[in-house]
Formats: C-alpha cells, sequence, structure tokens
C-alpha cells in the first residue's frame, strides 16, 4: 500500500529497542500537541512512565519517520481481558509535519493492525477542542459521541482476510528493508 507522505517520510512499525525514538517523539511535541495527545498536560516525567509501560502492554507502534528519526506516531493498544476484541488508538505529530497526510497514514496503517489482530472496536478519545482529531476519525467513518468535555471516535473492524494480512507482511518487509537502508547509509556516512 503506497502512502503519499511529505518526502523522504515513511511509515512503519517500532521495532524492539527503538522505544527511545518513540520517547523522545513524544517530548519533542508541542505544548497543544502534548495536550491532544494525552488529553491534557502531562509533565516529561509522566511521558517517559508512559512509553517505559506502553511497551509491556501488547501495544503496535508505527511511526512516521524521516531519515532515523520520528516525527509521528500511532499507538495501538488493547482495551484488556474485559473487552478482547476492543483496542484504543492514539496518534500524534509533530506540528511542522501536521496537515501533510501523516495522521491519516498512520491511523490507516493503525486500522490495518486492529483488523489483522481481530479487534472488531477500535476507540479513539480526543478533547472536545480538538478538530483536527475529530476530523481524522470522521475520515475513516468513526461515530462520534460528545461528553463534557471530550469526544469518542468508534470505528468498526472489518474480520481478517488473508489478503489484509499480506498486506501488513508486505508493509512490515517494507517498513524494515528501508530502517535496515537508512542504517547503512548512515554507517557509510560516518
Amino acid at each position: 500500500m503506497q502512502e503519499v507522505l511529505p518526502e523522504g517520510g515513511v511509515i512503519r512499525k517500532l521495532w524492539i529497542g527503538e522505544t527511545a525514538k518513540y520517547r523522545e517523539h513524544i517530548l519533542r511535541l508541542d505544548p497543544e500537541s502534548r495536550r491532544n495527545r494525552f488529553a491534557g498536560g502531562v509533565s516529561d516525567d509522566f511521558v517517559r512512565r508512559y512509553i517505559d509501560l506502553t511497551t509491556g502492554l501488547d501495544a503496535v507502534v508505527h511511526g512516521f519517520f524521516v531519515g532515523d528519526m520520528m516525527h509521528g506516531g500511532a499507538e495501538l493498544r488493547p482495551l484488556g481481558l474485559r473487552f478482547p476484541r476492543q483496542a484504543e488508538a492514539a496518534i500524534s505529530v509533530e506540528k511542522p509535519w501536521q496537515s501533510h497526510g501523516v495522521g491519516s497514514a498512520l491511523l490507516r496503517r493503525t486500522l490495518l493492525a486492529a483488523r489483522n489482530r481481530g479487534f472488531r472496536h477500535l476507540h479513539m478519545a480526543c478533547l472536545a477542542e480538538n478538530r483536527r482529531m475529530q476530523q481524522l476519525a470522521r475520515k475513516f467513518d468513526a461515530e462520534l459521541s460528545f461528553d463534557f468535555e471530550s469526544v469518542i471516535g468508534e470505528v468498526e473492524s472489518s474480520r481478517p482476510t488473508p489478503l489484509s494480512l499480506i498486506r501488513e507482511m508486505m508493509s512490515d518487509g517494507h517498513g524494515f528493508a528501508t530502517a535496515m537502508l537508512d542504517l547503512q547509509t548512515r554507517m557509510l556516512r560516518a
């Protein structure tokens, strides 16, 4: 699946050992983007603990990379044993990369991962004033319900098919090859 992204940008899964890239991305978010991502103001210490916890919760994280630097992320987290076929999605994109299709590409990849893992319902929560996330959710036919200070978007997922599984495997293979070529290029320059 070819996505239209800013020049030099690629969407790929984070691999084992790349937690620091996700942490650095979240810590670079401007105050408004960080507030939107976490539905409130959070400290750097909170972010560090949150990212460390994420790696232990069977979360699938996709990143938007330009070179070796992550500038956007999408997190898919199972909601737990009480809600076995439900997951939560959260997206963050650094300010200079917003309005360039990065959020759409990240959500598209997250929806594919959710489908292939058997999640039938995907929840996305955001602040009521986060119009950008609401537009993104609507773009993917999410049903939005408005609460006092927040909005919940819900997307129903199709069942996995051999084609959807192949699409994810091809995307993962392409992401891995791109990461290895980028690493090799940086090592040759050094």
